[in-house]
């Protein structure tokens, strides 16, 4: 899973994008690490199902702390934009490369009003964030319509429109059903893109931008006062709103991992660990945070990430093990790994992202907590622990 920040420049998205992928540099030998400068791995938190079993589990490709498993997934940090960016200005080109192959967006934005549309600094409740949205939102889509409508007029009059459609978006990471969604709202489905006129063109790419790169709205600066009417206004008109300190979450990880703080990310409270003597700005700046975390819930860098993994695109946890009875792999591993998969996946296409051998010789798997076996299209649910039966042994 490959998550996208988009926002313009100075409103906070590196300070979240280093907050979010701050955790793996707390392990040294963990495996993952950041794979460009602008591309680091982040984590979706949810409560391991070790505490279920009450077992000390050893995960190879995720982690587990304090009962809470961590799963990576990719974060982008997308190049600023500025109006414009679709044509190529500013770093226009190098956004549309990176957001090709994401499969949602966080639009981190100013909600404080303390930055211009060019991304210069001023006064916080100068500008209004929701003009923002739409400036971002607006330069989305037209870099999207612009893709589409390339070489327009030479649409193959002998493939269908999803097929025609799906060619010019392969690059995309968009999915042939997403389209056939985005034509069916339209009623497109059956008319030659040909016939299309100039208002159905963006309402399409609008919709299908919608449907395949989904985006939610990091409320960024919202400790700051003039942020809280912002909010509020952005909530009436968008679904999916974070309140968010980016600088208060990288506060509380940097004091984690200088042994001040006992604090995971996502969590409602910290605790400064004994024997601490803390400053009087440490003091005040650890107090700000607390103060926003009680009004809001957490600092919100967490509940982003997790809000688009489970909630925007419909994410599951399904563990695979190879021996049932003890939880392990065949190098004794417990609970070893823990997959994000799309709910609605079946054993069969499960036991292929396992691994492909097991797919090829799949005959049944195992449900562990009921021992029972399940077949080929039986529907996962959220944290089941699966044993694959197969005739190939994975390698």
């Amino acid at each position: 899973m490959q998550l996208g920040l988009i926002g313009k420049a100075n409103v906070g998205k590196s300070t979240f994008f280093n907050a979010a992928t701050d955790l793996a540099a707390e392990t040294g030998n963990y495996p993952f690490t950041t794979i460009k400068p602008n591309v680091g791995i982040g984590y979706v938190r949810q409560k391991c199902i070790c505490t279920e079993f009450e077992i000390k589990d050893n995960p190879i490709h995720s982690m587990c702390l304090d009962g809470i498993r961590f799963i990576p997934v990719r974060i982008v940090d997308v190049a600023g934009l500025v109006p414009g960016a679709h044509l190529g200005k500013g770093l226009g080109n190098k956004f549309l490369d990176e957001a090709r192959q994401v499969d949602a967006l966080i639009h981190v934005v100013d909600a404080s009003g303390s930055t211009d549309k060019e991304g210069k600094s001023a006064v916080p409740g100068t500008f209004n964030p929701l003009e923002d949205i739409d400036f971002v939102e607006e330069e989305f889509d037209l870099w999207l319509l612009s893709v589409i409508k390339r070489d327009w007029t030479k649409s193959g009059e002998g493939a269908s429109s999803e097929q025609i459609l799906l060619k010019r978006l392969s690059g995309l990471g968009i999915k042939i059903h997403v389209i056939d969604e985005s034509l069916i709202v339209h009623n497109l489905k059956n008319k030659k893109l040909s016939a299309w006129t100039e208002e159905e063109i963006l309402s399409f790419t609008k919709t299908l931008r919608h449907k395949s790169k989904p985006l939610v709205i990091a409320a960024n600066k919202a400790d700051i006062p003039t942020s809280e009417p912002n909010i509020q206004a952005m909530k009436e008109k968008y679904e999916h709103v974070i309140p968010c300190t980016s600088e208060g979450e990288s506060l509380l990880r940097n004091a984690k991992r200088h042994g001040i703080l006992n604090y995971l990310p996502g969590d409602s409270s910290f605790k400064p660990n004994e024997n601490v003597n803390l400053s009087e700005r440490q003091q005040r700046a650890l107090e700000l945070v607390s103060n926003f975390i009680t009004k809001y819930g957490s600092t919100g860098v967490q509940e982003t990430i997790n809000l688009v993994c489970f909630e925007i695109l419909q994410k599951i946890v399904v563990y695979p093990v190879e021996d049932e009875i003890e939880l392990k792999d065949k190098n004794g591993n417990v609970l070893p790994e823990a997959f994000l998969v799309d709910k609605g996946t079946n054993a069969k296409t499960f036991a292929a992202m396992v691994h492909k051998d097991l797919e090829k010789g799949f005959l049944f798997a195992i449900d562990v907590r009921t021992k029972k076996r399940i077949g080929a299209d039986h529907v996962l649910s959220n944290n089941d622990i699966i044993k694959v039966v197969s005739t190939l042994s994975r390698s």
